[in-house]
């Protein structure tokens, strides 16, 4: 598994890395039938499976249910051997946010069974451009009293992304980047470089959409629908899986450090750490599946979408 150098943190990053809100609650669209959420002593092999496959990042939230916990019982003995990244929220209707999110992050340690996570990453709401002064404040604090080594914010949208990275202690971002919704190419993978900023996709698979499920999508998201039968044709006229065009085209950027899969099983997994070992796509198929769009790019985040 290549590494590569996380931002400014210094850090050595695995390409892939692991997302870990399947294994906490049921969450995202599951092909064929199968259960959302795996029993815990799969999750458990599956944790284990990851740090064997050369896997040094693993990212989980307070609000991934029994994720942390999960980690925490299955991990306490390799804890040296993975980047952990853990969030909290910034309690935006909370009179007293600073200490909601100190009470938060001291629980996530006791639930992770460790003493300090390496990136501690602000959880911001969809409406949040930049967070308020007494949660960087907050923020600062915890890292001071060293219960993280780094800081950053898992954003929602472009203005909040370029906002974030020029606040002088966000050392990453977690942003959401897929072939589908290339909307980071405009401006924020640029700036990210220049600053130095440490990258980590999310919804590489747009939440199963890019992943198989697609035909799983509500009628009214038909226009997303549409996109992504249409991509994966020309996936697999050049023979490929639409999963392993959608990790090879966003590994392709050299701002990104990582890209997380949210695996369900193990063989999930190893997939994606395969089609990350391939390189980047052949230019002519990169630059077919680019000119696939959807024309309302509100359906492109997920907290947009109507029930199933």
């Amino acid at each position: 598994m290549r590494r590569r150098r996380f931002g400014r943190t210094g850090l050595e990053v695995s390409e892939i890395s692991l997302g870990t809100a399947e294994i906490g609650f049921d969450y995202g669209m599951a092909p064929d039938g199968r259960p959302l959420r795996p029993p815990e002593e799969e999750a458990a092999r599956l944790l284990d499976r990851a740090l064997d496959l050369g896997i040094n990042l693993v990212d989980t939230a307070r609000v991934y249910g029994d994720a942390e916990a999960i980690i925490g019982r299955a991990l306490a003995g390799r804890r040296h051997e993975y980047v952990l990244v853990t969030k909290v929220g910034s309690f935006p209707h909370e009179p007293d946010r600073r200490t909601r999110i100190r009470d938060s992050v001291e629980e996530s340690l006791r639930a992770l069974r460790t003493d300090a996570v390496d990136i501690l990453l602000l959880h911001a709401g969809a409406s949040e451009i930049v967070p308020h002064d007494d949660v960087s404040a907050e923020l600062l604090h915890l890292r001071d009293r060293g219960m993280t080594r780094y800081l950053g914010i898992s954003v929602y949208g472009m203005e909040a992304a370029l906002a974030s990275m020029r606040l002088d202690w966000c050392d990453c971002l977690q942003i959401a980047y897929s072939v589908l919704d290339r909307r980071p190419e405009l401006s924020v993978l640029g700036e990210a470089g220049a600053r130095d900023v440490g990258i980590m996709l999310r919804s590489v698979l747009l939440r199963g959409a890019l992943g198989g499920c697609h035909r799983q999508l509500p009628d009214a998201l038909r226009s997303l629908k549409d996109a992504a039968e249409a991509l994966t044709g020309l996936a697999a006229a050049a023979g490929l899986s639409l999963p392993e065009a959608a990790f090879r085209y966003v590994l392709a950027r050299s701002e990104v450090h990582t890209a997380l899969v949210g695996a369900r099983d193990i063989r999930e997994m190893e997939e994606a750490v395969a089609w990350a070992g391939l390189g980047p796509l052949d230019t002519a198929l990169a630059s077919a599946l680019r000119a696939i769009m959807v024309a309302d790019e509100s359906l492109l985040s997920p907290a947009n979408w109507p029930p199933a």
